[in-house]
């Protein structure tokens, strides 16, 4: 059993076997988290590299600086959003990097922290912030947001088919006190489930994840935050996403898909005449999944895929 502290990196061999990380290079972890792929990539580096981590958590950028403190290669830290990595390079004078690593997990020091309200399994606060310093909290939406607003959360988010069911008795538990408890709220939609559906996981989990996608504008940064990484990656460099959910991976599918084939010609066109050229090739034509092994050892990496690819010169 992983202790609270301790975080596994999922694909973590995978990831830095496809970054094919270049000893002088420079490259940029947009969710430092654990510290995991930092690490590895640190690793490789030698002191004339670059290592460049972007966290919203203060915690995990303390963590980070701790445990890559031993490593020679240059460390920059930077509490931030990874929606700004352009904003971010160019305060460090940097005008490309030879290799970008999402990984769009939870860390596992985040989800055991019961004050963060991540968790369904732990009482705490109803928080879900991966940055303190936002004020809109899961509270706020379970509290105050409409009932066909929260169900449209939970059906968009976390894809789940009882969202009106969940959403309803949310609403009316709130009219008799509002929810600040994790297990509170989980409770309640345990109560919402019937009997045939608990017996698939956690009845809670899905619309914990919609919450938490909510809280943090997830969905609605990530399509142009890896946009911005492919035009800031050098030409053969490579940019790596972990998901961990299919609204996640759709999402990078489809970006990848376009950057690599961004034609706009009618199908029954013989030759392309829109002029629009690809940015990046694909090096996994279908993700990478963690092996039997990991999700044995590592339970949140069983729904995790890695799909890479390389920016090609424009």
């Amino acid at each position: 059993m992983e202790s609270r502290d301790e975080h596994i990196s999922v694909l973590l061999n995978e990831t830095i076997s496809a970054l094919k990380i270049k000893e002088n290079g420079c490259y940029v972890d947009c969710t430092l988290g654990g510290g995991g792929h930092s690490e590895q990539i640190a690793k490789r580096l030698s002191p004339a590299g670059c290592l460049i981590g972007i966290d919203q958590d203060d915690y995990a950028i303390s963590r980070a600086e701790e445990r890559l403190a031993s490593y020679p290669c240059r460390k920059i830290f930077v509490r931030d959003n990874f929606i700004h990595l352009p904003a971010v390079l160019d305060r460090l004078d940097v005008s490309c990097v030879d290799g970008v690593i999402f990984d769009l997990g939870v860390s596992s020091f985040q989800f055991d922290q019961a004050e963060r309200g991540f968790s369904y399994h732990h009482d705490g606060p109803l928080d879900m912030r991966m940055d303190r310093q936002r004020t809109k909290t899961a509270a706020d939406v379970v509290n105050h947001y409409t009932e066909s607003e929260i169900k449209k959360i939970i059906y968009d988010y976390g894809e789940d088919k009882l969202a009106g069911r969940i959403a309803k008795a949310i609403v009316n538990r709130r009219k008799e006190r509002p929810f600040t408890r994790t297990l509170d709220l989980a409770d309640v939609i345990r109560s919402a489930y019937p009997e045939k559906y608990r017996r698939k996981g956690h009845p809670a989990k899905k619309t914990f994840q919609a919450l938490r996608i909510e809280v943090n504008d997830e969905l609605k940064i990530l399509m142009q935050a890896v946009k911005n990484a492919i035009l800031r990656t050098k030409p053969g460099g490579r940019i790596c996403v972990i998901t961990f959910h299919s609204l996640e991976d759709r999402q990078i599918k489809r970006l990848f898909n376009e950057q690599a084939d961004p034609c706009i010609c009618p199908p029954e066109f013989p030759v392309c005449v829109c002029g629009r050229k690809p940015t990046v090739k694909k090096i996994t034509r279908k993700p990478i999944v963690p092996s039997a092994e990991e999700v044995q050892h590592n339970r949140r990496a069983r729904s995790a895929k890695l799909r890479v690819v390389e920016r090609i010169a424009s």
